[in-house]
């Protein structure tokens, strides 16, 4: 199986998930905005602010392809999900689990932070109108869907059982 990618609305806990699911999986966790910083040598919010959000769901859509033969967790980042192009990338190498967690918990944890320029330069309506605009296609562009804002080792432990359930249908369709 190639590699878990986690996404969901920014807040929702991809990060935090993911650390503790490559531990319990004893895989690598690569944070995929972490990565992109590093590969470009600047912050997201430079990102944004020199080259637009074009550019930089560009780069997504980049990272996801290069990543692909990469095993472990990937935490996307809250709008690497968006394309359907990413999806079936996503898709194709791994699979995609959107962390479904209430916009309020979302909003709760991402209000002023300012490493984050959309929730930055966003009023709380504007965030919420968005959190509802993506979800769908989250849930579109995912293969498990799980609950967030639950204790994290909960959302691990379900996102292992999901994982195992579809490692079974594989196995059970190859045998035919």
């Amino acid at each position: 199986m190639g590699p878990i990618y986690l996404c969901g609305f920014m807040g929702c806990g991809k990060s935090t998930v993911g650390r503790r699911l490559a531990s319990s999986l004893k895989c690598s966790f690569t944070d995929m905005d972490s990565y992109i910083e590093k590969e470009e040598g600047r912050s997201i919010r430079e990102i944004f602010e020199t080259d637009g959000e074009e550019y930089f769901r560009n780069l997504e859509t980049e990272t996801i392809k290069k990543l692909g033969n990469k095993k472990g967790v990937i935490a996307t980042g809250g709008g690497a999900l968006l394309r359907a192009e990413n999806g079936r990338a996503a898709k194709k190498f791994g699979v995609p689990v959107f962390i479904d967690t209430k916009f309020s918990i979302c909003y709760n944890r991402i209000k002023g932070d300012k490493n984050r320029p959309l929730a930055y330069n966003s009023t709380r309506e504007e965030l919420k109108r968005l959190y509802y605009k993506r979800k769908n296609l989250y849930k579109k562009n995912s293969i498990i869907t799980v609950s967030g804002g639950v204790p994290v080792y909960v959302v691990v432990k379900e996102i292992i059982k999901e994982i195992n359930k579809l490692d079974n249908k594989e196995k059970t369709k190859d045998e035919k």
